[in-house]
């Protein structure tokens, strides 16, 4: 009856073109927390998958204006230093070095960003959903970033050595250490490279995530579509 009267009032107040726009926008079914979860966790594997794996390829960092990463505060008088004498071809490969570092270690940990997906426990899924275009990224961020961390670093220490950076950046440091008029410095690249590693990793994955939210054709599930549909 409540029904009835409610067509009624509607059909009252607009034509039946109106009416049947209505109808098309009513809620075609409940969506649950347990499926918003389980569509969130997808949205992250498929910026995994499509946006993260490119980090692992050659410039997949280096050639990649989001995520380059550049040296810290602390080098950038090293880099001025070395260019002042001639050496900037050992400085431009000291900056290479650690973006290839970094591109080695995410190909080989690519099964820990999506273990990490799986472990996580979306505690309010729907607030995430109608959140931020980042809101899962960011999610994954705070619940995962000192677990990835202690897992990365022995990976980035070992793509350190394949690449030769740890051999480069010695050079390097011994070379403006020996300068006149400097400060030694010896910073640690690893924890650095590290951190700045993961960083481009959850920048990429928001890159997906947006994707998803902002564009039809990304939602490449029918969970995906369901979902997502809500918070268009």
């Amino acid at each position: 009856m409540k029904r009835l009267l409610l067509c009624i009032l509607l059909f009252q107040l607009a034509g039946c073109t109106e009416l049947q726009q209505v109808v098309n926008q009513l809620p075609q079914g409940t969506v649950g927390n347990a499926e918003i979860a389980q569509a969130l966790k997808d949205a992250l594997n498929q910026g995994i998958e499509k946006q993260v794996n490119k980090l692992a390829s050659m410039d997949g960092f280096f050639k990649n204006e989001l995520v380059k990463i550049l040296l810290p505060e602390e080098l950038k008088k090293v880099d001025k230093a070395l260019r002042d004498v001639g050496l900037g071809n050992l400085a431009d490969e000291g900056l290479r070095v650690i973006n290839r570092a970094a591109e080695d270690a995410v190909d080989k940990s690519i099964p820990i960003f999506v273990d990490a997906v799986k472990q996580i426990s979306f505690e309010d899924a729907r607030k995430i959903l109608l959140g931020a275009d980042n809101a899962a990224t960011t999610f994954l961020e705070s619940s995962t970033s000192t677990k990835l961390y202690n897992k990365f670093k022995p990976v980035i220490e070992q793509s350190f050595k394949k690449v030769g950076a740890d051999d480069i950046w010695r050079n390097i440091i011994s070379k403006y250490n020996s300068l006149p008029l400097t400060n030694d410095v010896n910073p640690d690249l690893t924890d650095y490279t590290t951190k700045e590693a993961l960083e481009g990793v959850y920048t990429m994955i928001a890159v997906e995530e947006k994707k998803i939210r902002t564009n039809i054709s990304s939602r490449t599930t029918e969970l995906l579509k369901k979902v997502f549909a809500l918070q268009d």
